[in-house]
Formats: C-alpha cells, structure tokens, sequence
C-alpha cells in the first residue's frame, strides 16, 4: 500500500460533504445545516481494498468566485492542490444549484468525479446517470453518505478518473485579446479558465495581475460580462435538467409545519417555550436526579483515600485539607454537572438535526441585519451556549471584517457550559424550582447586550457592509442517533477533559493563594493568606453591586481563568462539602463568601454571567481579531457588566424595600428581560424574502 490515491471534497454548504468525510474515514467531525461548519481543511485517511485513500474535506462553497473566509480557505487549497482528484458532492434535491460549482471545477480542466448524495428520504428527483455524465464530460455516481450506499462505485471512479474536457460554451466567450494580456501571469494550459475568471471580474484573478494589466483587461470587457458568463453556465445546467432529470414542483425542505413553527406571531414564543423546556429537563428533572446521583458517588469514591491520609497525617495536615477541599469537593462539585453539560449538548443535537435550529438562523437574520450582523451570527452566537472559544472560530465565515470583529466580540456576552456549574449551585440553593426564571434571564439577556452592543458598534467604529445569507431549509426529519451520539461524545469528552487538567491545576493553585501567605505560611482558616490580600485590595470595587467580600472578588478573579472556577472557589473559600446548608454557608457574615441578601446574590449571578471572556477565550480572540479588538473589547465588556449589574442591584434592592418576595423578584425580572426581548424584535423586524415562495412565515414578499 505504498501508493496513496489522495483526493479534494469540494461541495456547496448542507449537502452531507461532512457526512460522507466521517463516514469514509470514520472520522468525528461537526455535521450540521449550516453554512461555515467546516471553517478549515480536514484530512482523513482510510482503506479501499488494498488501495490507500488520503480525503481532504473543505469547506463548503458556491462557485470558486468566493465571497466568504471559509470559501477563500477551499478555494485557495483547490488552486495550490488541483492536480489531485476532486471529488464533488450535490444534493439530489437541489442539483441545479450545485452543479454551478460543478462547472466551475470542470472549466478548471481538473480530475473531477460528481458524487449525487440521495439524502434524508428517496429524492423527488430522478436521474439518468448515464445521460448526464455524457452532457458534462464527468462521472457521476449516486451515493448516500449517511447509510454509505455507492461508495464502492465511487472509489472505483475516484481511481480511474481522467481530465474534465472542455465545454462548448466557453468557446463562445472571446477570449483572445483577454489570454494575450495574461499569458505571462498563469498557466498557458489554464488561460482559457482564467480568461473567464476575468469576464467575471474575480477578485483572485485581479489580485494576481498588475494594476495596469487588469486595467488593459478591463477594456476588452462588455458591461454585462458577469451576467453573461452565469447565463451561458444557468443555461446549459437548465438544458442538462430538462433532458437528463425528471423533476418536481416540490420545494425540498418546504414542510406544512413552518405555518406554526414561522409563523410570525408564533415563532419568537415557540423558540422560548422550547429553550424553557430544555432548561427545564436539563437543570431541574433528569438533571437534578442524574447529578445528585453523581455527587453521592463521587463522595462516595473520595471518603476512603481521605480516611487512610487522616490517618498518616492527621485531620489537621495540609496534605488532608488539599485533598479533601481542593480535589475531592472542588472536582466533586465540578463533576456533578456532567449529566446537566451533556443532557444540553444532546437536546441542542436534537434540535440542529430535526432541521429547526436552520430555522432559528432565519428568524433571527433581519433582526441581525438592523445591527450589522447577519444570520451567520446566529450560528456563532448559539454555538456560544457551548464553548465561546470554539463557537468565535466560526465567525471566520463573515465576509466582512467588521461583521466578524462584532460577532466574536459579542459572543462572550452568552452564557456558556462553564457558567451551569454557578446558575445551578448559587441560584438553585436560593431560588430552587424558581431559579429556571432566572437561568432564562440570564440567556436572555446575554443576548439582548449582544443585539445592543451590536447596534451600538453598528453607529460608531465597526460599520458593517451589506452582506449576503444564504441558508437552505433542511426537511424536519427524526435525528439520528448515531450523529447525536458523536456529538454527544465529543462534547462530555472535552469537559472531562477540562476537568482532568485545567480545573485541577486551578484548584489547587487557588487553594494554595487561599491557604499560605506571601511567606508560605501555611494558614488554614485564610486568615492572612495571599488570595485574601488580593481579594481585599479589589473588594472595594465591588460595594455598590452588593458583594464586597474578599471571598466573592476573589472567585470572581479566580473566574478569568476558567468560568468553573468562580463556583469550586467559593466551594473551596466556604467548606462547602455537598452535605451542609448552602444558604446558610453564603449568609454568614463570618464567611470568606457571603451574601447581605437576595439582591446581592442576584447581583452577583448577573455580574459573574458577562463581565469577561476565560483567558482561552481571549486567546482565540487574540488570533482570530488581533491584539487591539480583544483587549478593548474585554474593556467595554466589563464597564457593561459593571453598569448592568449596577442597574439590576438597585432595582432588586427597591423591590426589596416594597416587600417583593424572592420568588416574584425572579419572575419580575425574567419578565421585564422577557418583554425586552419582544420589544427590541418588534423594533428591528423588516420584511424578507426567503428561499422558497410560500405563506408559512408571513414574511415573504410575493414574487
């Protein structure tokens, strides 16, 4: 096996080029129905027969014109690597748009075999294989990447393919006078290719050629050179579907039940009510059981190595206390909310596979329009339910730069998996049941800061251009199992892994701050230690939000490193062993971490919940939007968080004075962040067009 037959994935976005990478190289990657999952290019190896295949998976495009970073990133590889075979994937359903691409590759003169992927249900299409391959010159071959149905036809024709051979239509470009001005610049056997990418006016092109080059090029152009182009390639893809495929009018992806899930008055409240749902089975049903089952066996696993330390040092030893307080409870706590971690990433699975979080993009895309963002952002926002590090890497697919510095910017506005641990454990000691109220205000106003931060970025220093959306409509179909799983599995995997590592060190360096004094004195009722020092030293900053203890700032300095940390901080700070009253713990004044009263501990929750990125976070940031964005972007994330929480804190503390119970100040607020919601909606909704003429939604113009 010492020949390596290696080979491109190229394909528009949302047509199983994803599914069928994992499914040849039983790889794990993202699959979703979004337009940038694949941000960069991923390579797999596997076995046909005695043959060795190596598949470079790229991101998803629409034509080697590119408007978008991750379309650049395929491009880009597809020029530097185009000797190699290229293996295009179409969706059955939606060939016409995809064999656009297909003609690009083709004119290219490129090794290129056309994989139809037979997706979700029996295609309303029918194909003459044989008919079509004769009209362009290729091979195409009917798979399905989910089941793996033709792929040994596919391989075998990935094997034995030859140059694509010129199409007709071309030569009646006039490309003459265009080949003699850039001969010098490009392959001669590629002139014609790139002759044509000059009647388009791409943008490689003209970076490649000299100013007066291109303007000499310019000349010879007809005003209408881009229309002409497409139309000749829309007109020979139209005469390859009139005589090669039977078709239907039926629009794939349009389903009956888009009259209630987008219909305009019932959309915004059935996307809540379903998030509510999720919360609600996530934190206090199957949650809750699962993880107080978890926090008994955990316990149950550490009380041994305790004993037998206790008793070869003694209850009082350093040694003890480390273990016990910074190991044992710190990652005990920690570990507790793994069930609630992976019970979210399955119900967020479950939603993106049945095909209605595509429709969430589409709700929410004028909306994000009015603040120079684009349903593009959708994605990158709800990524950041997750992980914000990951979800900014998504932002790369912007094709304007302003738009990709504001969406990663206001990502960490969301809150994220590393803040449950905090909601569930302050929030649920105080408010219980009631706190999902408050778990719901606190996404929602994550998200409403992240529409006004846009808005305002919008009107001052990051004015975005107009940008294209362009999203399909998968079918509502059940999910499957075996997807979720994966998805499931990567994502308990990597908080597993936090744990193991990050979240370990953390503790126990928090635990020596706390414990030791600049002269590593060891003081074990923190009394003098260094975290002590330098929690009073900021504590004062935080007196008017209503938490001003030494404890409480220092978790909150802790929480830069890691979100997780701010609670097994204040775990570690208190003693808090999963068996005592935490209520009790967090109002005792004699404690390093206490609350004065229910609008401290509110205050607290929403200050923890926005007022700065983890130092990962910030890394990525660094990378993806340069060293000046980051930094001043962390700067007005935390005056925001400062002057938000400073607004709430007040408001509790005179509804405090009215005699408001703890219960009704919670589902106040969610309401009045609630009602913020519909108000900022109302105030930004536009009329649009959407992929398919239809009244489901009632936004539509007619066509």
């Amino acid at each position: 096996m010492d020949d390596v037959t290696e080979y491109l994935l190229v394909g528009n976005p949302n047509t199983g080029k994803t599914s069928l990478f994992n499914k040849l190289t039983k790889g794990n990657e993202h699959v979703g129905n979004w337009h940038g999952v694949t941000v960069e290019e991923k390579i797999g190896q596997y076995v046909y027969f005695d043959k060795q295949m190596r598949l470079v998976d790229l991101p998803g495009l629409y034509s080697l014109s590119t408007l978008s970073y991750e379309e650049g990133v395929a491009r880009d590889y597809f020029y530097k690597f185009s000797e190699k075979r290229i293996l295009l994937i179409c969706d059955a359903n939606n060939l016409a748009r995809n064999l656009y691409l297909a003609l690009n590759l083709i004119e290219y003169g490129c090794r290129l075999v056309i994989a139809v992927n037979n997706m979700d249900k029996v295609p309303k299409n029918k194909i003459n294989y044989k008919k079509i391959s004769e009209k362009f010159g290729v091979d195409f071959v009917s798979i399905d990447a989910n089941k793996g149905y033709g792929l040994n036809e596919l391989n075998e024709k990935l094997i034995s393919v030859e140059k694509c051979k010129p199409l007709k239509y071309v030569q009646k470009f006039n490309l003459s006078k265009i080949k003699q001005e850039i001969a010098s610049f490009f392959d001669k056997k590629k002139l014609d290719y790139f002759a044509t990418k000059c009647l388009e006016r791409d943008e490689y092109v003209i970076e490649k050629l000299p100013k007066e080059t291109w303007e000499k090029v310019e000349e010879f152009l007809p005003k209408d050179s881009m229309e002409m182009v497409a139309r000749a390639r829309y007109e020979f893809i139209a005469s390859a579907m009139e005589s090669c495929v039977e078709t239907t009018n039926v629009v794939y992806g349009q389903s009956k039940l888009d009259k209630i899930m987008m219909n305009k008055f019932l959309s915004l409240p059935i996307f809540l009510l379903l998030l509510m749902g999720v919360f609600y089975l996530t934190f206090f049903s199957i949650g809750k059981f699962l993880s107080d089952s978890l926090v008994q066996l955990v316990n149950l696993a550490g009380q041994p190595l305790l004993s037998w330390l206790s008793g070869i040092f003694g209850e009082s030893s350093w040694i003890v206390s480390l273990l016990d307080t910074a190991i044992i409870d710190g990652i005990g706590t920690i570990f507790s909310f793994l069930p609630q971690v992976a019970l979210l990433f399955l119900f967020l699975s479950i939603l993106e596979d049945s095909g209605y979080l595509a429709r969430v993009a589409f709700m929410f895309e004028d909306i994000f329009g009015k603040v120079g963002l684009s349903g593009k952002s959708v994605y990158t926002l709800l990524m950041g339910f997750g992980c914000s590090s990951s979800a900014i890497l998504t932002a790369r697919n912007m094709e304007d730069k302003n738009a990709k510095v504001k969406t990663a910017l206001l990502t960490p506005y969301i809150s994220c998996s590393a803040k449950f641990p905090l909601y569930l454990v302050i929030g649920g000691a105080f408010f219980g049941v009631n706190n999902i109220f408050y778990i719901m205000g606190l996404y929602l106003l994550g998200v409403i800061l992240s529409i006004f931060m846009s808005y305002i970025f919008e009107k001052t220093v990051l004015k975005s251009k107009e940008q294209s959306f362009i999203l399909e409509f998968p079918p509502y179909r059940m999910p499957s199992f075996k997807r979720v799983g994966k998805v499931l599995y990567e994502n308990v995997k990597l908080f597993i892994q936090r744990v193991g590592t990050l979240l370990i060190s953390m503790n126990v360096i928090v635990w020596i701050l706390s414990n030791f004094t600049f002269k590593m004195h060891y003081v074990p009722s923190t009394q003098g230690s260094m975290l002590e020092t330098l929690g009073k030293v900021i504590a004062p900053i935080f007196i008017p939000l209503g938490f001003g203890s030494w404890g409480v700032s220092s978790s909150i300095l802790a929480g830069i490193i890691a979100k997780e940390v701010i609670i097994t901080s204040i775990v570690m700070f208190n003693g808090i062993n999963g068996k005592g009253d935490i209520v009790s713990s967090l109002t005792n004044h004699n404690n390093p971490v206490y609350f004065a009263g229910i609008p401290n501990v509110l205050s607290f929750l929403i200050f923890s919940s926005i007022y700065s990125p983890c130092v990962t976070t910030m890394a990525v940031l660094s990378k993806e939007i340069g060293k000046k964005w980051t930094w001043l972007g962390i700067l007005i994330q935390l005056v925001v968080s400062y002057i938000v929480t400073l607004f709430f804190f007040n408001v509790f503390k005179a509804m405090e004075s009215f005699g408001v119970t703890p219960v009704l100040m919670i589902i106040l607020a969610f309401v009045v962040v609630l009602v913020s919601v519909f108000v900022v909606i109302d105030r930004l909704k536009k009329k649009k067009t959407c992929a398919f003429n239809c009244s489901a939604c009632g936004k539509c113009h007619k066509r």
